[in-house]
C-alpha cells in the first residue's frame, strides 16, 4: 500500500509544473492522509475474510504506535470524527462499570445514586452540557470546578476545592464518576496538576480523562502523570498537519464486553477503516518524524517547560476591539505565523500564537516568528499614538458640528469615524438619505486620493454604522486639527458642487422645454408663410424650383446662467453654433453677446 501511495503522489506532482502553496503545505504525508479515504473505500469491497484481517491489522498497528508514542502502555484506541465523541463513549464505559445493573435496568439505577462528572472551569465551552445531553443525564450531574484565584495559576483546577466538592457529593449520596482534566486548556494552553488529580481520583475510585494539547506531553515533565490517566483524547491531525484525520481516544479497560457495550469497539470492519488515513501518515513519518514535528512546533515558542501557546493583548485598559484588530493585522502581514484572535472569559479578546496547531499546516519557520515579532513592534507604537489622539479627533469633530458628526464605534482601532452632514432642510427622508450616501461616498474617494499614509475606509465589514468615513491608525506627528479641517472642507466642496449641478440641470431642462416651444412655433410660422402646397413632396419641389422662397436661417444659443434661449439670424448657408456659459463671468456677458447678436 505504501509503495502504491508513493507512486500516486509522484504522478500527481509530475502533472503539476508548479504546485499551489496549499498543496506544498500539506506535504506528502498530507497526501497520504487524503488518499487513505479513497483507499478505505476500495478496501471495503474486499471479501469479508480478507477485509477482517486487513482492518484488524491496520487498527492494531495504529493503536500500538500511538501508545508507544505517548507512552501509554496496554491501551486501546477509539477513532472518531467528533473530538467529543470519545469522551461520551468513555463516560458510558464508566457508567457500565460502576453500575452493575445498568445493562439490564438502564437509567433507572442512576436515580438511587446520581453520578457526578467534574470538569474544570477552563474546559472548552459546552463540553459538559454535550455530555449530559448525549448520556441522558440532568445538568445537576455536572460539577464545574473553579480555577485557582489566590494561590497558583488562575487557569489550573483548584485541587483543594475539588476535594471538598467530592466529599460533599459523597455525603449527599451521589457517586463521583469521572474527572475531565486539561493537559493544555483550549484557550491559553495551561495544564492542570495532573499528578495530584490522579491521586485524588484513585482515592475516590474516579475515572481520570485528559484532553487538550496532549501532543506536547512527551516533551514535558508531566508525561508520567498524564500517562497514568485512564483515558486521553488526541488530535494528531492538527498537530501533524494531516487533513481529514480522525481524533483518537486512548483508554485502558480490561473488560472488552463493556467496551463493546459503550461503543468504543466495533465488530464492523468498515468502521475500523477510520484508522487507515492516520496509519498511512504514521507509516510515512515514523516515530522520529512525528516527535521531530512536535519538537519543531514547540520550539517556536522558545520555552519547553511551559505551555506551547503564547497569548498577548494590546493593553488591559484597551477595549476588546484593539486585540481583535491587532490579531487581524498580524495575520494579514504574516499569514504563515498562524496567529488568531480568541475570546477568553477573564482576559477578554487576545491574540494567540499556537504553532502546535498551525505550524505543520502553514509550514511556520523561525523566520516567520522573527517577522511576526518585528511587525508587532511596528504596530504597537502606531496603535499607542492613535489611542492618544482619539480624544483630540473627537473634540475637533465636535468643533465642526455644523457639518461633521462624530460616530462612536468602540470596536474600531483607528483614529475614529465621522459622517458629513449636508444641509437638507425641507427635503424628504428618502432624498436626504440618497444625498447623504452620495456625498460621503464621494468624500471617501477624495480622501483616499490624498497623498498621505492615513488609511480611510468604510469601516468594519459587519459594522452597524453606514455612510461613514473611518480614519485608520496614525502616527504621533499627525496634525489632527488640520486633518479634520480637510475633511470638512472637502465635504463642503462636494456639497456645493452638487447644489450647482442640480441648479444647472434644472436650468437646462427648462431651456430645452422653451426651445421646443420656439421650434414648434417657428414651424407653424413657416407653414403659414410658405403655404400648404410647398409642404407637399412633389408639388413643393416644383414650386420651389420656379419660385424659391427667401428665408433667413434662424439659430439659437442658450445662456446657462440666465436660463434664456437667444435667437440669432444668420445670412449664410453654414450654421455657426456658439456655446457660451457665463457662470464664471456674468459681468462680461453683454459685451460677449453683442458680436454674436450682430452676426
Amino acid at each position: 500500500i505504501l509503495h502504491l501511495v508513493h507512486n500516486l503522489i509522484h504522478e500527481e506532482e509530475e502533472k503539476e509544473d508548479k504546485p499551489s502553496q496549499q498543496m506544498q503545505n500539506v506535504g506528502e504525508q498530507g497526501h497520504m492522509a487524503l488518499l487513505g479515504h479513497s483507499l478505505a473505500a476500495y478496501i471495503s469491497v474486499l471479501d469479508r475474510e480478507r477485509l477482517r484481517k486487513l482492518t484488524t491489522r491496520i487498527l492494531s498497528d495504529t493503536t500500538l504506535w500511538l501508545c508507544r508514542l505517548f507512552r501509554y502502555e496496554n491501551g486501546s484506541a477509539y477513532f472518531h470524527e467528533d473530538n467529543r465523541d470519545g469522551l461520551v463513549k468513555v463516560c458510558r464505559l464508566v457508567i457500565n462499570a460502576r453500575y452493575e445493573e445498568y445493562a439490564s435496568e438502564g437509567y433507572a439505577v442512576l436515580s438511587s445514586k446520581q453520578p457526578v462528572i467534574y470538569q474544570s472551569a477552563s474546559s472548552r465551552p459546552g463540553l459538559g452540557q454535550h455530555l449530559c445531553s448525549q448520556l441522558g443525564l440532568p445538568l445537576s450531574s455536572l460539577c464545574t470546578v473553579p480555577c485557582n484565584t489566590i494561590f497558583g495559576s488562575q487557569h489550573q483546577m483548584d485541587v483543594a476545592l475539588l476535594d471538598k466538592l467530592i466529599k460533599e457529593d459523597v455525603e449527599a449520596g451521589k457517586l463521583p464518576l469521572l474527572l475531565i482534566a486539561n493537559a493544555g486548556t483550549p484557550g491559553a494552553g495551561h495544564t492542570d496538576k495532573l499528578g495530584r488529580l490522579k491521586d485524588l481520583c484513585d482515592q475516590y475510585s474516579m475515572w481520570l480523562h485528559v484532553e487538550g494539547w496532549v501532543s506536547s506531553l512527551p516533551l514535558q515533565w508531566i508525561v508520567l502523570a498524564a500517562t497514568r490517566s485512564d483515558s486521553m483524547t488526541l488530535t494528531p491531525g492538527q498537530w501533524l498537519g494531516l487533513p481529514a484525520v480522525t481524533a483518537v481516544t486512548l483508554y485502558r479497560h480490561e473488560d472488552p464486553a463493556l467496551s463493546l457495550a459503550a461503543g468504543l469497539t466495533s465488530s464492523q470492519p468498515v468502521e475500523k477503516l477510520r484508522a487507515l488515513p492516520l496509519w498511512l501518515s504514521l507509516q510515512y513519518l515514523g516515530h522520529n518524524g512525528i516527535v521531530q514535528k512536535i519538537r519543531q512546533a514547540t520550539a517556536l515558542v522558545e520555552d519547553e517547560h511551559s505551555s506551547p501557546v503564547v497569548l498577548f493583548k494590546f493593553s488591559q485598559e484597551m477595549s476588546a476591539g484593539k486585540g481583535l484588530t491587532l490579531g487581524e493585522q498580524l495575520a494579514r502581514l504574516v499569514p504563515s505565523s498562524g496567529v488568531e484572535v480568541v475570546e477568553l472569559e477573564d482576559e477578554g479578546t487576545c491574540v494567540r500564537f499556537s504553532p502546535l496547531l498551525t505550524a505543520a499546516v502553514l509550514g511556520t519557520q523561525q523566520e516567520d516568528v522573527e517577522d511576526l515579532v518585528e511587525k508587532l513592534m511596528e504596530l504597537v507604537p502606531v496603535m499607542s499614538s492613535t489611542m492618544c489622539l482619539r480624544q483630540d479627533f473627537r473634540e475637533e469633530t465636535h468643533r465642526h458640528a455644523a457639518s461633521l458628526r462624530y460616530i462612536e464605534e468602540l470596536s474600531w482601532p483607528g483614529l475614529g469615524a465621522v459622517r458629513y452632514q449636508p444641509q437638507t432642510e425641507g427635503v424628504d427622508e428618502n432624498r436626504r438619505k440618497q444625498e447623504l450616501e452620495k456625498i460621503n461616498t464621494e468624500l471617501l474617494k477624495k480622501l483616499q486620493e490624498l497623498d498621505t499614509d492615513i488609511v480611510f475606509s468604510t469601516g468594519p465589514e459587519f459594522g452597524t454604522e453606514e455612510d461613514c468615513i473611518f480614519v485608520g491608525m496614525v502616527t504621533e506627528d499627525v496634525d489632527v486639527p488640520e486633518l479634520v479641517d480637510t475633511i470638512a472642507a472637502l465635504g463642503r466642496d462636494i456639497e456645493e458642487s452638487g447644489r450647482l449641478l442640480e441648479n444647472m440641470t434644472e436650468v437646462v431642462r427648462k431651456g430645452i422645454l422653451e426651445a421646443e416651444l420656439q421650434l414648434q412655433k417657428a414651424n407653424e410660422e413657416k407653414l403659414m408663410e410658405e403655404g400648404v402646397l410647398r409642404q407637399l413632396p412633389l408639388v413643393g419641389s416644383v414650386l420651389n424650383w420656379f419660385s424659391p422662397v427667401q428665408s433667413s436661417i434662424k439659430g439659437r444659443t442658450f445662456n446657462l446662467a440666465a436660463g434664456t434661449v437667444y435667437c440669432v439670424y444668420i445670412q449664410y448657408i453654414h450654421v455657426y453654433v456658439y456655446v457660451f456659459i457665463t457662470m464664471q463671468c456674468p459681468a462680461e456677458k453683454p459685451a460677449l453677446l453683442k458680436p454674436l447678436q450682430q452676426r
